[in-house]
């Protein structure tokens, strides 16, 4: 049944879609989460050549960056309970809300472990080892040198990562999950207006993406404060002695010309 462009139904999608938003946000926040502390018990092996362990890490980064997320959806979904009967564990009832969250987990991991490697490996070794020629306990030279920069360096790589997360949560209904993409799919199937249900959904993902890179651009901003304080002094600093080396060579060339 063909059906015309209702400009109406957009605005009736709206507050419809936006009632799943926060198992969207769900998904996403548990994934994040997750996939930070998961990343970087992957990462550990890597950065301190653990043997074995390295090695494994490598494989599983390289498997959940280079396989598409939807047949990780499937993998998970229909093999992890095939596997577990093996060991006569059931999971049939498990809520797929549980599989769509290990999935996007372990793929936030794949690409979490890499952030971690770059943004630790970005911070000079020296500091490090200046800060334990002071005094400065492990600890306290990973908290107070290490991990600032750190994070300010992973920040951009983070924030699209998060990004990332929110619009891959789109295949989640394939598995029957109810997001909003889900009740995209129903609205659309039920009212037979896709067209319009697509544009409110866009529209939906838009703002959240639009709200979440401007929270990140001032966390960077913040994380990168210390930095903007540096070159101000600096700046000072560098202008305060031109303006001094000026004056001494405007005496110089006064003297100069009296003796002339």
């Amino acid at each position: 049944m063909e059906t015309t462009f209702d400009i109406s139904y957009v605005f009736d999608f709206l507050p419809k879609l936006a009632a799943y938003i926060q198992i969207t946000l769900f998904i996403v926040i548990c994934s994040v989460v997750l996939g930070l502390a998961v990343g970087l018990l992957w990462a550990l092996p890597r950065m301190y050549n653990v043997p074995v362990l390295k090695n494994l890490s490598a494989i599983l980064v390289s498997f959940f960056r280079g396989t598409p997320v939807l047949i990780q959806l499937f993998l998970i979904y229909y093999g992890m309970p095939e596997v577990l009967k093996l060991v006569s564990i059931d999971v049939t009832r498990t809520s797929v809300l549980v599989f769509v969250i290990l999935t996007y987990t372990l793929n936030s991991a794949a690409y979490m472990c890499e952030i971690i490697r770059a943004a630790v490996a970005a911070v000079d070794r020296g500091q490090v080892e200046a800060a334990y020629s002071i005094g400065m306990t492990k600890y306290q030279a990973f908290t107070r040198i290490m991990l600032p920069q750190a994070l300010a360096v992973s920040m951009p790589n983070f924030a699209n990562k998060v990004l990332a997360n929110l619009k891959e949560t789109s295949l989640a209904y394939t598995l029957g999950t109810m997001d909003i993409s889900g009740k995209a799919q129903t609205l659309g199937s039920a009212t037979m207006h896709f067209f319009e249900t697509y544009i409110a959904l866009s529209l939906i993902y838009f703002v959240i993406s639009m709200i979440l890179e401007q929270l990140f651009l001032l966390a960077e901003r913040r994380l990168h404060r210390h930095e903007r304080h540096y070159k101000v002094r600096t700046g000072s600093r560098r202008s305060l002695r031109s303006r001094q080396t000026g004056k001494e060579d405007e005496g110089l060339f006064s003297s100069t010309r009296s003796l002339s």
